[in-house]
Protein backbone atom coordinates (compact mmCIF):
# COMPACT_ATOMS: atom_id res chain seq x y z
CA UNK A 1 0.00 0.00 0.00
CA UNK A 2 1.28 3.17 -1.24
CA UNK A 3 1.10 6.44 1.21
CA UNK A 4 -1.36 7.93 -1.05
CA UNK A 5 -3.70 5.04 -0.25
CA UNK A 6 -2.45 4.68 2.92
CA UNK A 7 -3.64 8.48 3.99
CA UNK A 8 -6.84 8.01 2.13
CA UNK A 9 -7.84 5.39 4.80
CA UNK A 10 -6.94 7.54 7.26
CA UNK A 11 -9.94 9.28 9.39
CA UNK A 12 -8.58 12.03 10.31
CA UNK A 13 -7.71 13.19 6.51
CA UNK A 14 -11.40 12.25 6.02
CA UNK A 15 -12.88 14.28 8.14
CA UNK A 16 -10.47 17.29 7.52
CA UNK A 17 -11.63 17.15 3.64
CA UNK A 18 -15.55 16.50 4.98
CA UNK A 19 -14.63 20.44 7.45
CA UNK A 20 -12.84 22.13 4.62
CA UNK A 21 -15.86 21.34 2.87
CA UNK A 22 -18.38 22.57 4.73
CA UNK A 23 -16.71 25.68 6.25
CA UNK A 24 -15.92 26.90 2.29
CA UNK A 25 -19.22 25.98 1.62
CA UNK A 26 -20.45 28.33 4.10
CA UNK A 27 -17.99 31.03 3.12
CA UNK A 28 -18.66 30.76 -0.16
CA UNK A 29 -22.72 31.14 0.61
CA UNK A 30 -21.99 34.19 2.71
CA UNK A 31 -20.55 35.60 -0.19
CA UNK A 32 -22.78 34.88 -2.71
CA UNK A 33 -25.59 36.60 -0.39
CA UNK A 34 -23.30 39.82 -0.26
CA UNK A 35 -23.24 39.90 -4.01
CA UNK A 36 -26.91 40.41 -3.55
CA UNK A 37 -26.69 44.27 -3.65
CA UNK A 38 -24.95 44.22 -7.19
CA UNK A 39 -28.26 43.05 -8.90
CA UNK A 40 -29.88 45.46 -9.76
CA UNK A 41 -26.71 47.49 -10.40
CA UNK A 42 -24.87 45.21 -12.35
CA UNK A 43 -25.95 42.10 -13.43
CA UNK A 44 -23.38 40.91 -15.41
CA UNK A 45 -21.05 41.13 -12.36
CA UNK A 46 -23.01 39.77 -10.19
CA UNK A 47 -23.36 36.57 -12.57
CA UNK A 48 -19.53 36.21 -12.86
CA UNK A 49 -18.73 36.81 -9.84
CA UNK A 50 -21.58 33.83 -8.70
CA UNK A 51 -19.96 31.85 -11.35
CA UNK A 52 -16.37 31.95 -9.98
CA UNK A 53 -18.12 31.03 -6.28
CA UNK A 54 -20.13 28.32 -7.12
CA UNK A 55 -16.99 26.56 -9.56
CA UNK A 56 -14.78 26.79 -6.31
CA UNK A 57 -17.76 24.92 -4.49
CA UNK A 58 -18.72 22.24 -7.10
CA UNK A 59 -14.98 21.52 -8.10
CA UNK A 60 -14.31 20.43 -4.85
CA UNK A 61 -16.33 17.26 -5.40
CA UNK A 62 -15.02 16.79 -8.74
CA UNK A 63 -11.65 16.61 -6.94
CA UNK A 64 -12.95 14.34 -4.68
CA UNK A 65 -14.57 11.92 -7.21
CA UNK A 66 -11.38 11.52 -9.55
CA UNK A 67 -8.85 11.51 -7.03
CA UNK A 68 -10.02 10.32 -4.15
CA UNK A 69 -12.18 7.78 -5.62
CA UNK A 70 -10.30 7.08 -8.83
CA UNK A 71 -12.93 6.65 -10.59
CA UNK A 72 -12.66 7.87 -14.70
CA UNK A 73 -15.52 9.48 -16.69
CA UNK A 74 -15.53 8.54 -20.53
CA UNK A 75 -17.54 10.48 -23.02
CA UNK A 76 -17.89 9.10 -26.32
CA UNK A 77 -19.12 11.53 -29.03
CA UNK A 78 -17.93 12.80 -32.27
CA UNK A 79 -15.51 15.74 -32.78
CA UNK A 80 -18.29 18.26 -34.16
CA UNK A 81 -20.27 17.60 -30.43
CA UNK A 82 -17.01 17.88 -28.87
CA UNK A 83 -16.66 21.65 -30.74
CA UNK A 84 -19.60 23.01 -29.86
CA UNK A 85 -19.26 22.52 -25.68
CA UNK A 86 -19.09 25.79 -24.36
CA UNK A 87 -20.45 27.52 -27.20
CA UNK A 88 -24.52 27.03 -26.86
CA UNK A 89 -26.76 26.57 -24.40
CA UNK A 90 -28.62 22.93 -23.68
CA UNK A 91 -30.30 20.83 -21.67
CA UNK A 92 -28.34 17.32 -20.44
CA UNK A 93 -30.71 14.62 -18.75
CA UNK A 94 -28.60 12.14 -17.16
CA UNK A 95 -30.08 8.95 -16.42
CA UNK A 96 -29.23 8.21 -12.74
CA UNK A 97 -28.27 4.55 -11.73
CA UNK A 98 -26.77 5.84 -8.92
CA UNK A 99 -27.11 8.27 -6.22
CA UNK A 100 -23.71 9.69 -7.22
CA UNK A 101 -23.95 9.70 -10.71
CA UNK A 102 -24.42 13.58 -11.59
CA UNK A 103 -20.77 13.99 -10.51
CA UNK A 104 -20.05 11.94 -13.74
CA UNK A 105 -21.74 14.97 -14.96
CA UNK A 106 -20.09 17.82 -13.30
CA UNK A 107 -16.84 15.79 -14.09
CA UNK A 108 -17.40 16.42 -17.88
CA UNK A 109 -18.39 19.73 -17.18
CA UNK A 110 -15.31 20.94 -15.59
CA UNK A 111 -13.04 19.11 -18.08
CA UNK A 112 -14.87 21.61 -20.95
CA UNK A 113 -14.91 24.66 -18.79
CA UNK A 114 -18.27 24.84 -18.06
CA UNK A 115 -18.75 23.82 -14.58
CA UNK A 116 -18.89 27.81 -12.41
CA UNK A 117 -22.06 27.71 -15.26
CA UNK A 118 -24.39 24.83 -14.80
CA UNK A 119 -27.61 24.76 -12.77
CA UNK A 120 -27.80 21.83 -10.86
CA UNK A 121 -31.51 20.65 -11.03
CA UNK A 122 -31.68 16.77 -10.52
CA UNK A 123 -34.84 14.19 -11.13
CA UNK A 124 -34.73 11.31 -10.27
CA UNK A 125 -37.54 8.61 -10.90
Amino acid sequence: MGLLAYLKTQFILQLLLGFVFVVSGLIINFIQLLTCVLWPFNKQLYRRINTRLSYSLWSQLVMLLEWWSGTECTLYTDQVTVDKFGKEHVIIILNHNYEIDFLCGWTMCERYGVLGVIIPLHLCV
